[in-house]
C-alpha cells in the first residue's frame, strides 16, 4: 500500500511540494516565519500604495503585478510573475499554468480596461470590486499571496473612491465557506454572492 502524501497548502507537482515551505530568498524554514515575512511584506505594500493612491491610479495588470512584487519581492523570486505550476486547494483546481497568459489577457480586456476613472455610484463600484476580486481569486495567477493581493486591491479600489478599508480578511476568517462559495460561483460568471459580501462591508 502506498503511503499518503503529506498534506500541503496547495497540491502541486511533487518536485514543487517538497518541504514545509516554499524556497525563499530569506532562507526561512518555518511556516510561522514565512507567514510573518509575508504579512510584513503586505503591510509595506499597503503603506506604499496608499501613499501613492490618486485619481489617476489605474488598476490594470501592471498594477496587480506591482502589488505582488512590492509585497513579496523580498521573499520570493517569483513575486510579480505568473505562476508556472498547476495548483489546487480543497479539491478545487485553479486554471492551468499554461493558460495563464491567455486567461489574464482576457481578464484585462474584458474587465480591467473597462473600469471607469471615477465612480458616480457606490453600486457600480461594489459590482466592479466584487467581479475583480472573485476573478482574481478564481484565476490564482501567482504561486503564493493571491488572496492578500486581491484583498489589498479591493481596499485600494475602495480607497480611491473615498471609502474606508473593506476588511475582507476579517470576513474571510469568520465566514470562510461563504467566501469560497462566492469564488467558485465566479467560475460560472455569476458574481452575485461576492457582490453581496462586498456590499455588506461598505
Amino acid at each position: 500500500m502506498k503511503k499518503k502524501a503529506k498534506s500541503q497548502k496547495y497540491s502541486v507537482p511533487k518536485a514543487e511540494a517538497e518541504g514545509a515551505v516554499l524556497p525563499n530568498k530569506l532562507q526561512l524554514t518555518k511556516a510561522k516565519e514565512i507567514d510573518h515575512a509575508e504579512l510584513e511584506g503586505f503591510l509595506h505594500a499597503y503603506n506604499v500604495l496608499f501613499d501613492e493612491l490618486s485619481v489617476e491610479t489605474a488598476f490594470d495588470l501592471h498594477y496587480i503585478f506591482r502589488i505582488h512584487q512590492l509585497a513579496l519581492g523580498h521573499l520570493y523570486s517569483s513575486a510579480g510573475k505568473l505562476r508556472t505550476v498547476n495548483i489546487s486547494k480543497g479539491g478545487f483546481l485553479f486554471p492551468p499554468a499554461k493558460f495563464l497568459y491567455q486567461t489574464m489577457d482576457e481578464f484585462d480586456k474584458t474587465i480591467l480596461k473597462k473600469l471607469p476613472a471615477q465612480y458616480e455610484s457606490a453600486d457600480t463600484l461594489i459590482s466592479d470590486i466584487a467581479r475583480i476580486h472573485a476573478e482574481l481569486l478564481f484565476i490564482h495567477p501567482f504561486r503564493e499571496g493571491n488572496g492578500r493581493t486581491a484583498r489589498l486591491l479591493a481596499d485600494l479600489m475602495a480607497g480611491k473612491a473615498g471609502y474606508p478599508f473593506l476588511n475582507l480578511e476579517d470576513f474571510r476568517k469568520k465566514k470562510f465557506s461563504d467566501y469560497v462559495s462566492a469564488i467558485r460561483q465566479a467560475a460560472t460568471g455569476d458574481y452575485s454572492q461576492m457582490e453581496k459580501i462586498i456590499r455588506s462591508l461598505f
